[in-house]
Order: structure tokens, then C-alpha cells, then sequence
């Protein structure tokens, strides 16, 4: 029994912050998820449809259910990652996940698809690619909060772009359904180092926060309440978060945005398909997109250490809607293919600012569950943009309705960032320690 304690309680010695280390093992984690993540599946749709012969709302209706599971799911896993951390929860969630990556691979029915990818959809989102990944990051750094925020959050849509090509290569050798059976013994080979190396917060290892030694005053001491904005808003609970119109604001714009991703990023592959492009030069202008816009995170993470991230979305809203109006006025084609991968710059960071304007306004205190209130909003926007590109194209037979819906959405999220301001909380509302 001591034994196992002591094996539980070990830490690798690191000559760097071992933040950095649970960063990078937790990214591992997030490309193993991937395999159920949208980016990855609009990407690589068109294979399953020719193999199986399932019609587009098929694979719609099943990306919507398994994202909503999701959001439903992410408030829970934000508060075990506030108060248990991740140690145990993603190790088994990898597990599960490549189980589920390994079932689909080998289906013979809609409803093994259906099951297996909302499992794998449902586990892996909040687990290993948003809630708690994120919660860690905040935990673990202050003065480079929102530039790891956004290289977290690069992850998603990075490896989704990988997993894009590898999969249609594995494909191009096999078949997709054996790429997926390499990806599901990926991830539960992957349970073994996430069980190794990551940890909830840098106080559980004899650290605090960017690498200070744990002998230093923590913020949100009684003596250094006061000192500066940040050790401030590192009071703010869940439920006095949720009393504000800033966050509800910030949840309301960031369900747009998602929603819109959604709609949009879905289609795009077959509206450069459909006006003359073969299926790899679609995926291709998809994968440049995708990576454009993950690389797109980190800096304007950088960015937002610097300059307030509420100024930088209202920046970032506007060249939105200037590259989504070009669709307006091109037929698809390679005209297509570079606006295609033109949106995926322009609209990098639009996903994470949300993020990190709640960590700004709220501190680390509660991030897990005051992010965990955005999540089901996020994912349900996020299920219901498949179906909605779906249902306008179905109804219209063509595209533009989709992307004049897309600038709708861009101009109120704009409207509603610009009048959510950071909250104060009262000083009688403080939960303040006792002096020692």
C-alpha cells in the first residue's frame, strides 16, 4: 500500500516548468480525441459516405447528438477539474475513446457509428480537447495565461487538420476504417503517460503558478489581496460569475461564433467538391484552413498578454466578416479554394478570445466551472451548425444562404463583445482569508 502511495505522489524532476510538460502531454491527449472532433470528420465525410452510402444528414445528425452530449457533459467534468483535476479522469478517458475509435472502424451499422462516435464525441471533447485541458493551463500559468491558452487551444483544429491528411492516406493505402483503428490503440496506448505526468494544479507539486517556488505568498493570500487586478478577480465563485452580463455576453457571442464555425466549416469541403475540385483538393484547402487557424490561436493568446482580449475580438470580428462576404461573390473553384483557406486565418482566434476573456475577468479560482457554463452553449452551437448547413442547402441547393447567415452571426457577436465590459465584485462579496 505505501508503496502505491508513493508511486501516486511521484513527480518527474524536469529542468523546465513542468507546466510546459503537462501541456505537452495533455496536447497528445487532445490529438487522440480529434478523431471525433468536427474539423477531423468534415474533413473526411466524403470517404464515408462513398464506403457506406449514408446520405449527408446521416453523418450530420450523429456529429450534432455527440457534440450536444458534450456541452451537457462539460459543466461536470469543469467542476471535477476544479476540485479532483484530471490525473485519473483522462488516462480513462483516452481508453474509452480508443475503444470507441476501434468500434468504428470495424462497423456494420448506422447505430454502431452512432454509438461509438457519441461516446467517443461526448468523453473526449471536455476531457482531452476543451474544459479540462484548459482549467489545467489556467491553473498552472498567470503571466502567460492567454498564450497558452491559445496554444492549447491550437491543438484541436491543428491535429484535426493531421488527422485529416492521415486518415485519407491511410485511406488512399486501406481504408479509413483502419486509420481509425490505428488511432483508437493510439489513444489507449496514450492512458499510460496522461496517468504519469498530469497533475491538477503547480501547488500539488511544491510550485505555484509560472514556476514560483511554493515558499512565496500565493496570490489570493489575505496579505497580497489587493495588490494588483489579477490576485482580485481570483475570488470570483461560479454563481457570482453567472449574476454578471459580461459572461453572459461572452456566452452568447462565443454560441454564435461556434455556431457559425459549424455551418460553415461543415460545407466546405463538398461546396469546393461540387464547383469542380476533386475530393483531395477539398480536403487539402480544408487542412490549409484549419491549420491557418490553429496557428492563428497562440497569437492572438501572445497578443491578449499584452493588449485587453475583448479589444482584440472586436478586431478580429470585423476581418471575419470582410473574407466570409468574398464567398458572396466567387462561384467556388480555386477562387474557392483560397478563400476557403483565407477564413480559416481570418477566423483564428475567434473560438479561444471568448476563453480568455473569461479567464481575465474571473481569475483561476473557478475557471473549470465558470468555463463550464459557456461549454453546452459552445457545443450545442457547435452540433446545431451541421444540421443548420444542411438544412439551407437542402432547402436552397446551394451555398449563399449559408454564408449570409455566417456575416448575420459575426455582426452580433461584434455588437454584444463591445458591451461586455469586465464585471466588479463588490468587496463585501469577497471570500477573503484570515490573516495567519
Amino acid at each position: 500500500m505505501e508503496l502505491l502511495k508513493r508511486a501516486a505522489s511521484w513527480t518527474p524532476k524536469t529542468t523546465v516548468y513542468y507546466g510546459w510538460i503537462v501541456i505537452a502531454v495533455g496536447a497528445m491527449g487532445t490529438y487522440s480525441a480529434s478523431g471525433s472532433a468536427q474539423v477531423t470528420l468534415a474533413g473526411i465525410q466524403t470517404l464515408i459516405y462513398e464506403d457506406t452510402g449514408w446520405d449527408r444528414s446521416t453523418i450530420a445528425l450523429c456529429i450534432t447528438i455527440g457534440t450536444w452530449v458534450a456541452g451537457l457533459l462539460t459543466p461536470v467534468f469543469g467542476k471535477i477539474a476544479d476540485t479532483h483535476g484530471p490525473r485519473l479522469v483522462m488516462p480513462l478517458t483516452s481508453i474509452i475513446v480508443g475503444g470507441c475509435f476501434f468500434w468504428i472502424g470495424g462497423m456494420t451499422a448506422v447505430w454502431h457509428f452512432y454509438v461509438a462516435y457519441i461516446i467517443a464525441r461526448g468523453l473526449g471533447n471536455p476531457v482531452l480537447i476543451g474544459v479540462m485541458p484548459r482549467t489545467v493551463a489556467v491553473n498552472f500559468f498567470e503571466r502567460k495565461r492567454n498564450l497558452v491558452l491559445g496554444i492549447v487551444s491550437m491543438a484541436r483544429p491543428c491535429f484535426g487538420a493531421i488527422n485529416v491528411q492521415l486518415i485519407t492516406l491511410v485511406s488512399a493505402w486501406s481504408s479509413w476504417r483502419t486509420a481509425y483503428k490505428l488511432l483508437g490503440v493510439y489513444s489507449i496506448i496514450l492512458a499510460l503517460p496522461l496517468l504519469i505526468f498530469v497533475r491538477k494544479d503547480p501547488e500539488s507539486i511544491g510550485l505555484l503558478p509560472d514556476g514560483t517556488e511554493k515558499n512565496i505568498s500565493p496570490p489570493d493570500s489575505a496579505s497580497n489581496l489587493g495588490k494588483g487586478p489579477d490576485t482580485d478577480r481570483e475570488i470570483w465563485s461560479a454563481g457570482e460569475a453567472a449574476k454578471t452580463f459580461a459572461l453572459w455576453a461572452v456566452v452568447a457571442a462565443e454560441f454564435l461564433i461556434i455556431l457559425t464555425s459549424g455551418t460553415i466549416g461543415f460545407q466546405l469541403v463538398p461546396y469546393l467538391h461540387e464547383s469542380g475540385l476533386s475530393v483531395t483538393m477539398a480536403a487539402l484547402a480544408w487542412t490549409l484552413s484549419t491549420l491557418l487557424n490553429a496557428f492563428c490561436n497562440p497569437i492572438w493568446g501572445f497578443l491578449s498578454d499584452i493588449y485587453s482580449p475583448r479589444k482584440l475580438v472586436l478586431s478580429a470580428l470585423p476581418m471575419s466578416l470582410g473574407v466570409t462576404s468574398i464567398f458572396l461573390v466567387i462561384e467556388g473553384g480555386y477562387p474557392g479554394f483560397a478563400c476557403v483557406v483565407i477564413w480559416g486565418a481570418a477566423t483564428g482566434g475567434l473560438n479561444v478570445l471568448g476563453g480568455m476573456i473569461i479567464a481575465n475577468y474571473y481569475g483561476r479560482h473557478s475557471f473549470g466551472s465558470i468555463s463550464g457554463i459557456m461549454g453546452p452553449f459552445q457545443t450545442i452551437g457547435l452540433g446545431l451548425g451541421p444540421i443548420i448547413g444542411a438544412i439551407l442547402y437542402d432547402r436552397t441547393g446551394g451555398y449563399k444562404q449559408l454564408f449570409i447567415f455566417a456575416l448575420v452571426a459575426y455582426l452580433v457577436a461584434t455588437i454584444l463583445f463591445f458591451f461586455a465590459r469586465q464585471p466588479i465584485l463588490k468587496f463585501s462579496q469577497r471570500a477573503q482569508k484570515p490573516s495567519i
